[in-house]
């Protein structure tokens, strides 16, 4: 970033390449609140990178389920670069190019995600229960 320049003109999100699996993991890990998968399984799926100043700080996963609809499989931002709108950008790219509408879980206790979502537009329609172990937990299911 150089001086005088936001946080977002420095931010950019693209479709996830091969290189980026090392930045994805490590991401993964320091989000244990995060789907758990396999890196390189992310890259069976519409997952999309965010991008500050050329370093991966962030991806997202979806699917989309059919014309206009999607599902989020997991969203991660590194905790160096949280709250610079790299999660934002996030969930817009998948708007963009899965659906405009979305569907994901998310932990009950998760209360800075709910509150995340709900920002973005998402709003609570039902739950799961017991749908994550370790520990198990009800999981609220959110759509936007």
């Amino acid at each position: 970033m150089t001086n005088g320049s936001s946080p977002q003109d420095a931010l950019r999100t693209r479709p996830v390449r091969p290189a980026d699996i090392p930045a994805i993991k490590t991401i993964q890990e320091g989000s244990p609140e995060a789907a758990q998968w396999a890196p390189a399984a992310w890259m069976l799926t519409q997952c999309f990178v965010a991008e500050v100043d050329g370093l991966v700080r962030g991806f997202i996963a979806a699917r989309r389920l059919v014309e206009g609809e999607g599902e989020i499989l997991t969203i991660a931002v590194d905790p160096s670069a949280r709250r610079l709108g790299v999660g934002s950008a996030l969930i817009q790219a998948a708007r963009e190019q899965v659906g405009p509408k979305l569907f994901l879980e998310v932990r009950a206790s998760n209360q800075g995600a709910i509150a995340f979502y709900q920002r973005s537009g998402f709003r609570p329609v039902g739950s799961r229960d017991s749908y994550y172990s370790e520990p198990v937990e009800a999981a609220i299911v959110m759509e936007s």
